[in-house]
């Protein structure tokens, strides 16, 4: 796969936005390889893990989230479903599906109902190990403060205002992952 192509088709090289996304996209990709090859038992899918990395967010062009350079027309809670049908028609379905199901510790359908989410109603928890892994190594990053990596109680902290199963979830990733 070449994600090079992807990012370049949908992000203008030198512009703001595109030095946004792969800065942050090569922040997660590659704490998520650190992370793998320190757990050699799981069995990870290592250059898979890079690619997804730098595609997680290949949907944010499209939302308004002008403060990261973003001047699309959707809500930004979007990207994740956007990205994934973009990579479908890209020819990448598991690809797509990390980007489906990073956002915060996943979308679970009860909440995207309860809440009046505008997503599509359908779970969108990370499944594999793959996927939980750049879900997780997604939250040491934000495209504001690009390549300053938050700690885990910084990322606890942020967790608790969006519920206790967040923080259960990304808490069992604490104990798998690091």
């Amino acid at each position: 796969m070449d994600y090079w192509s992807i990012i370049q088709k949908y992000y203008p090289e030198g512009s703001g936005l595109y030095n946004i996304y792969v800065s942050h996209g090569q922040s997660v990709a590659n704490k998520a390889v650190e992370l793998a090859k320190k757990h050699p038992e799981l069995d990870l899918d290592i250059p898979f893990l890079y690619e997804a990395g730098m595609l997680h967010d290949i949907g944010i062009f499209m939302t308004d989230a002008p403060e990261i350079e973003c001047f699309g027309d959707k809500p930004y809670i979007c990207h994740g479903y956007l990205g994934s049908d973009l990579l479908r028609k890209e020819g990448f379905p598991r690809h797509a599906l990390v980007c489906e199901r990073h956002t915060g510790t996943g979308l679970k359908l009860e909440n995207i109902i309860k809440d009046h989410l505008p997503v599509p109603q359908r779970d969108m928890c990370p499944q594999t190990l793959e996927e939980q892994l750049i879900c997780f190594s997604d939250k040491f990053y934000s495209k504001t403060k690009l390549n300053k990596e938050k700690t885990v109680e910084k990322i606890r902290e942020k967790m608790k205002r969006t519920g206790k199963n967040s923080v259960k979830q990304f808490d069992a990733w604490c104990k798998l992952f690091l």
